[in-house]
């Protein structure tokens, strides 16, 4: 946070742009005190999406909008589910939505989607491609270096999974 708030500061921009650490199932901010809210890679790790979404919903004006991404099982579903799936789910700690009952969901949050578009083919799948290349010297990114990515899960056990798919979701507070 230290480091993206020094840099809001060096661009001029530290009075339209804050950084802080929060806990979203229990967000310290005012009702009503956000015309949007981005949750990338993030509701994948929350016990509790509703519970996230009703904080997001709260701290909305009206009119303001929610865009996120998750992660979810997409059809055909398999069972069992391939095992990489479950694999990927343990050592990262994420959660799969469900798709179903999304906008279910999102109203009882009070919410109401605007969007749900499953993105998974311009973005798992393209990760785990670029992840499973073999990349070596200065070609390697710095932080694939400190990462112990390969010890949790072998990227090229996720290429054409289908069944593991991205949501790109945009929702309003009305």
């Amino acid at each position: 946070m230290k480091t993206a708030n020094r840099l809001a500061e060096e661009a001029g921009r530290a009075d339209r742009a804050v950084f802080q650490r929060a806990d979203a199932m229990q967000l310290p901010f005012e009702d009503a005190s956000f015309d949007a809210v981005m949750a990338l890679e993030s509701i994948i790790h929350m016990p509790d999406r509703e519970t996230v979404l009703t904080e997001v919903a709260r701290v909305l004006r009206p009119g303001g909008r929610l865009v996120l991404t998750d992660v979810f099982e997409r059809a055909p579903r398999k069972v069992p589910r391939h095992p990489s799936i479950d694999k990927f789910c343990r050592n990262f700690m994420v959660t799969l939505a469900d798709v179903d009952g999304y906008v279910a969901m999102l109203h009882r949050s009070g919410l109401r989607l605007r969007g749900l578009l499953d993105i998974t083919e311009h973005t798992q799948q393209r990760t785990f491609q670029e992840l499973s290349r073999p990349v070596e010297g200065t070609d390697r990114p710095e932080a694939l270096g400190q990462t112990n990515l390969p010890d949790l899960l072998q990227p090229s056990d996720m290429l054409g999974v289908d069944e593991f798919g991205c949501l790109l979701v945009a929702a309003v507070r009305p």
